[in-house]
């Protein structure tokens, strides 16, 4: 995959770039209606997560190159390679961050935020198997993320340092993306990945390596 950032398009995600591993990127259109192949943990999404110009799903490789180019490659440590941390087990856990598909009739549960200032409120439609990363494993003490997609209802709800408590849920902070938006956040407020930006449309899923390859 072609690192280099382009510009104006990426400028918004210059600062989340340490946190990335890589961007799925498609030139395909946003459907009408987004159709889920399928619900539970990592089921495959065959369909735009935003808007068809939205900076994640934009090609940049036409764009003009951006003149800090060069000074952004300087500062990822080109020379050691890619180190994907998901996809495996380590010290005995998995690594990366699931997310779930939930139906457009998923029950709502209720939810607490620390940062409720800079959160959108619950509840959220939260599956009883929903799968929280590090949860149980030696990062359990780590960002414990929890990514939900309604595709009935074109919404992904990302919440960082999830934890249940019977059939309630206290956790860090949560935002819902509207899907076909690009409308951002307010300035200054924090999501789930502390940039303000949304997690999902940024990881490497199965089901998208697959279908169109990771270059």
């Amino acid at each position: 995959m072609d690192m280099l950032l382009r510009r104006p398009l990426l400028a918004r995600l210059a600062g989340a770039l340490p946190a990335l591993l890589l961007v799925g990127l498609t030139s395909c259109a946003l459907p009408a209606a987004a159709v889920a192949a399928g619900y539970g943990g990592d089921a495959p999404i065959p369909f735009l997560l935003l808007p068809p110009d939205n900076p994640w799903t934009t090609r940049v490789d036409t764009l003009p190159l951006d003149p800090n180019s060069d000074h952004y490659i300087a500062h990822m440590a080109p020379d050691t390679g890619l180190h994907p941390d998901f996809g495996t087990v380590w010290g005995g856990a998995p690594i990366g961050i699931s997310y779930v598909v939930a139906p457009g009739n998923q029950p709502k549960v209720p939810i607490d935020f620390y940062y409720a200032d800079e959160s959108d409120p619950g509840p959220c439609p939260i599956p009883p198997d929903a799968p929280v990363e590090g949860a149980g494993g030696w990062l359990d003490d780590g960002d414990r993320h929890l990514l939900v997609l309604d595709p009935g209802h074109q919404l992904l709800y990302e919440i960082y340092d999830a934890h249940k408590d019977g059939e309630h849920w206290h956790a860090g902070s949560g935002a819902v993306f509207d899907l076909t938006s690009n409308v951002l956040r307010p300035d200054g407020w924090t999501s789930a990945d502390a940039a303000g930006l949304p997690i999902l449309p940024g990881l490497v899923r199965y089901d998208e390596a697959v279908r169109r390859g990771c270059r």
